[in-house]
Order: structure tokens, then C-alpha cells, then sequence
């Protein structure tokens, strides 16, 4: 009965978090949203007994990614960006499209059956560990969209650099020696 009720106020502090994260002005205030939004998502891993995953979950992402995107925030110009009107004048449409979307969902979600599917059984899981599950069947069965995961997240980091670098042409001009000081001492012996 706890872990349903756990799972529950996860869902329901995921969900609230995920919104507010979107619609509030101040992206700090988004981003500690995120970060509650992180901590729950762990919550959630360990309901299901996937503590591997809660762990990575809290390291990688709330601990390297959410400050990456705080270090974004401290570079780029707030005062200029929280005063931009909003992109879409007329929101309605999209938020009309939102709800259609999580209507759809929750009218969905009877139709799924729990079972377990795949070739790990909760038997043969805890017998070889998660993380040794986990490892397997990431570098057998799913090398191939793994290596391709790790290509595009090169690309767009090579893209990033690209795009974060600037083009200053005074920077690449070699500096001007200091103009050096006429020499007097002609006019102080005459």
C-alpha cells in the first residue's frame, strides 16, 4: 500500500513540477523545478527496484546536467531574456492540443496489460543484479542504438562548441606592440 501511494505523490510531483518548470517567468525558478522534477523521477526507479538507475538518475542528471543548464543561465543576458513577450501570442491552441494529448492518454492507458515481457525475469534479475542486466543487454542486444546515441550526442556538442564560439575579428588580429618612448636624450645634452 505504501509504494502505490508512494508512486502516486511521485506521478502527481512529477506532473506539477513539469508544468510549473514550463510555465514560470524566472528560468531559475524552471530550472529548481527540473531539479524537483529529477528527484522524483528517482523515486519512481525506486518503486520499481531499479536503484542503478535512481543513482544515475540523481548523479547525472540532477548533478551534472541541471548544473550545465544553471551555467547557461548565468551566461546569457536574464534581464533582456525575461522581459521577451511570449513566442506564441495566442497560447490557447496549444495548450487546447496539451489537454486533447492527456486525455487521449488516460483513455489509453486501460487498454495496456501488465506482464513481463522480454528475456529477463524478475527471477533472473535479481539473480544477476541490475546493473549487470543492465550492462548486458545495453552492449548486446542494444549496441547499435547505443553507439548511435553516443554519435548524435557528439554531433550536437560539436554543434554547441560551434555555435558558442565567437567570431571576433579583433581577437584574431595579432596585438600591436606598445609604441615605444621617444628618446630624449639628444634635447637633455644640447
Amino acid at each position: 500500500m505504501f509504494l502505490k501511494l508512494f508512486f502516486i505523490y511521485c506521478a502527481l510531483v512529477i506532473t506539477a513540477s513539469g508544468v510549473l518548470a514550463i510555465s514560470l517567468r524566472n528560468p531559475v525558478h524552471s530550472v529548481l523545478m527540473v531539479l524537483l522534477l529529477f528527484f522524483h523521477m528517482a523515486g519512481l526507479y525506486l518503486t520499481l527496484n531499479a536503484e542503478f538507475l535512481a543513482a544515475v538518475q540523481i548523479i547525472v542528471y540532477a548533478g551534472a546536467i541541471l548544473v550545465l543548464y544553471l551555467f547557461v543561465l548565468f551566461l546569457v543576458s536574464l534581464r533582456e531574456e525575461v522581459q521577451l513577450n511570449p513566442f506564441v501570442p495566442g497560447a490557447w491552441a496549444g495548450r487546447v492540443i496539451a489537454g486533447s494529448m492527456a486525455v487521449i492518454l488516460l483513455w489509453v492507458i486501460p487498454s495496456f496489460t501488465l506482464g513481463e515481457k522480454g528475456v529477463w525475469t524478475v527471477e533472473a534479475v535479481r539473480a544477476t543484479t541490475h546493473t549487470k542486466a543492465l550492462g548486458m543487454e545495453l552492449y548486446t542486444t542494444y549496441l547499435l542504438p547505443f553507439e548511435i546515441a553516443a554519435l548524435v550526442l557528439l554531433v550536437a556538442l560539436i554543434g554547441g562548441l560551434a555555435l558558442a564560439r565567437r567570431d571576433d575579428p579583433a581577437a584574431d588580429s595579432p596585438e600591436q606592440p606598445p609604441a615605444a618612448p621617444a628618446d630624449n636624450t639628444e634635447e637633455v645634452q644640447s
